[in-house]
């Protein structure tokens, strides 16, 4: 994981002006560590020259660059960190049942980073996140910690239909749910950047919210499904594509393994000129 954060880290720092070594926090989103400790992004920190950058790993499956993001602004809203980086990103062709059609034509790897800094206006409006335990038994990984695996398996497991079903609702519900936080319309969103799950469920979700395909972000065909970096690597097309320009707003939500859910809506701040920022 740490040799696919690498360059998407430095492509993000070199975009955005900032050092390695002004970085105050790292955060990597991944269910694929290199492996459990130390964690990546401290492998990470060390090849980027930040010597003094607290350095952390997340795991929220999908929906852990959401997580991310949230956590990044909490630390620069406080007062904690002035520079973080962000990096979702997976390599789940090395969870995955490669006899296992349901599951191995959905998935693949990549990764995606961004650089937060403090703005004086805009920035993010809001963040809504959440998990349901209850449900984590229809998207897991056993054999992958201190619980052993009753079937032996090490890989990627998931109840389709079940996950779907919880898809098509959280997209959605969360979507609502940010929105009205932060007092805005279906209207007022600008660009939208979902989970890269699968074109159904995007679809759907982007009907149901009420949002123009013009507005959508679509790379599941390219990509497949990356889980924590789908949403880091939608946003990097939205830049290269000229989406992101001051002023827009935009709304993220993702969803995944855990079950968990999180949506934020940012007001963008900067002229990308194609920088995922």
């Amino acid at each position: 994981m740490s040799d696919l954060a690498l360059p998407a880290a430095r492509q993000a720092l070199e975009q955005s002006g900032v050092r390695g070594g002004d970085l105050d926090v790292i955060i990597v989103a991944t269910v694929t560590p290199d492996m459990a400790f130390p964690a990546t992004a401290a492998l990470l920190a060390d090849v980027l020259g930040s010597a003094d950058a607290a350095a952390y790993d997340l795991s929220a499956g999908c929906t852990g660059f959401m997580y991310a993001l949230a956590q990044a602004y909490g630390m620069l809203a406080g007062g904690l960190a002035e520079r973080a980086l962000v990096v979702g990103g997976d390599i789940l062709s090395r969870i995955l049942d490669w006899s296992d059609r349901s599951t191995l034509v959905l998935f693949g790897d990549g990764a995606g980073a961004v650089v937060l800094e403090r703005v004086e206006s805009g920035g993010f409006l809001g963040f809504e996140l959440g998990a349901d335990g209850g449900g984590g038994k229809e998207l897991t990984l056993p054999g992958s910690g201190s619980r052993i695996s009753d079937n032996g398996s090490r890989y990627l497991t998931m109840n389709g239909r079940e996950v779907f079903k919880f898809a098509t609702r959280v997209m959605v519900s969360s979507a609502e749910a940010v929105l009205e936080e932060c007092g805005k319309t279906v209207g007022d969103v600008d660009v939208y950047v979902p989970h890269q799950a699968n074109v159904r469920i995007i679809d759907h979700a982007a009907k149901k919210l009420g949002i123009p395909e013009e507005k959508v972000v679509v790379n599941v065909d390219r990509y497949g499904n990356t889980s924590s970096g789908s949403i880091p690597l939608a946003l990097a097309d939205a830049a290269s594509d000229g989406r992101l320009k001051p002023g827009k707003l935009v709304l993220m939500t993702g969803m995944g393994a855990g079950l968990t859910w999180g949506s934020a809506l940012i007001e963008w701040t900067n002229d990308t000129n194609g920088a995922a920022r």
